[in-house]
């Protein structure tokens, strides 16, 4: 069932208390209720005819020479076991579904062949009887189970689109992971409607997110604060629909593996900025949508040769460097840019590097040559009966990296 987001309090030195998650959680699950009000009492009403027509079965007919109370007690359980059934058949995907019941009518029909076989014998009646009973259920139980497991090579497309695409039917849903929550850009790129649908918020996460928000740590404490914002913010999004999964893995005790063992259960997609996250899930055959890469393949595309104006920041580790950044982060790093700090000049790219945390541009700056091939500003001349200086011999770029033949 989906449940709330703890709410966060005004003041930020005062911890998350729990009678305002309470809160929170009562207008978010009245919320949800209202929602699936309809779908939830039909199928509490079908359940309770199905459990009373069993009752009444097991109380009239009051077979195995039981009492009447207590074959209606029978029929009672009979029923809540059928219950339980049902609650787990409906994690199943299609493919599952259909390999177990082909599975079990084979199993079926191998076992009253066997019948047969066995009818033809000299086997006393009793023995027989017991030995297609066992073999009918032994045979039954292979199939279901086999069948369920090898229900995933099933390729229902070539059925002539009978079935349909299982995954095109139906929205598949996405798992938001815990850093990409307090990050904080998933809520821009779900406004901008990058994202839409189902995004399921894992009770772990939600439990690591509340821990966070108590911490006593000011900087850990408004980091989970500003996450569980974030969860408010997308909530109110009316084209998300935004559920909390109550599933958990006691058994595994990491986050990330826990995520990834969710995502295989509801054949789900991770979104997520950590990088080693990223790469186990990738490797075992999961979608991952990652922030920091739809961030670097939005930022600009700088080629070699062109110029580009900077603000130089500050001085780089190698002599004569400058640093500086774009908008979106990029650092840039200038050759000949030593003397140019804090102010705004052109450069010209010499190379372009993409790294796993980034891309990198290294320029050089030249303030001989930017005005008068790159630059819009008009150059001055130099006064009449002034004689201009000798113009220097053209500096070639020096290398970032050491030549090692020079060593």
């Amino acid at each position: 069932m989906p449940r709330s987001y703890a709410r966060i309090g005004q003041a930020p030195e005062v911890p998350v208390s729990e009678v305002n998650r309470s809160k929170t959680a009562t207008e978010f699950n009245g919320y949800r209720k209202d929602v699936r009000f309809g779908s939830w009492w039909d199928q509490l009403v079908v359940r309770l005819v199905f459990a009373t027509a069993c009752v009444a079965a097991g109380y009239h007919f009051h077979p195995f020479g039981l009492s009447r109370p207590a074959a209606a007690v029978v029929g009672l359980l009979f029923s809540v076991s059928v219950f339980l059934f049902e609650i787990r058949l409906q994690r199943a995907s299609l493919r599952r579904l259909i390999g177990a019941a082909v599975g079990s009518i084979l199993g079926i029909v191998g076992a009253y062949l066997m019948g047969l076989v066995m009818s033809g014998t000299t086997i006393p009646e009793d023995t027989r009887s017991f030995l297609d009973i066992g073999v009918l259920l032994v045979m039954t139980y292979i199939g279901l189970v086999l069948g369920a497991r090898k229900g995933d090579m099933l390729n229902l497309q070539a059925l002539g689109g009978l079935f349909g695409n299982e995954k095109g039917n139906r929205r598949q849903p996405k798992i938001l992971d815990t850093s990409v929550i307090i990050d904080g850009r998933v809520a821009d790129i779900c406004e901008a409607y990058f994202l839409e649908g189902v995004l399921v918020v894992p009770q772990f996460v939600l439990r690591e997110l509340q821990l966070v928000a108590d911490s006593p740590d000011s900087l850990k404490r408004q980091r989970g604060r500003r996450g569980l914002e974030v969860l408010q913010k997308m909530q109110k999004m009316p084209h998300l629909e935004v559920e909390v999964a109550e599933d958990d893995f006691p058994q595994i005790p990491e986050v990330d593996m826990k995520l990834i063992e969710l995502a295989k259960r509801y054949d789900a997609k991770i979104v997520t900025n950590d990088y080693n996250l990223n790469k186990v899930a990738t490797l075992q055959g999961l979608d991952v949508l990652n922030v920091n890469q739809l961030a670097n393949a939005l930022k600009p595309v700088v080629l070699p040769g062109e110029a580009m104006r900077v603000f130089v920041l500050r001085e780089g580790k190698e002599y004569n460097q400058g640093v500086a950044y774009l908008d979106d982060g990029t650092m840039v790093v200038i050759d000949g840019g030593r003397r140019a700090i804090n102010k705004t000049v052109d450069i010209i790219v010499t190379s372009v590097h993409q790294t796993t945390a980034g891309k990198m541009i290294f320029g050089r700056y030249d303030e001989r040559e930017l005005p008068r091939n790159h630059s819009t500003q008009a150059v001055e001349a130099p006064p009449k009966g002034v004689e201009a200086p000798p113009a220097a011999p053209e500096r070639l770029p020096r290398a970032v990296i050491p030549d090692p033949s020079q060593s």
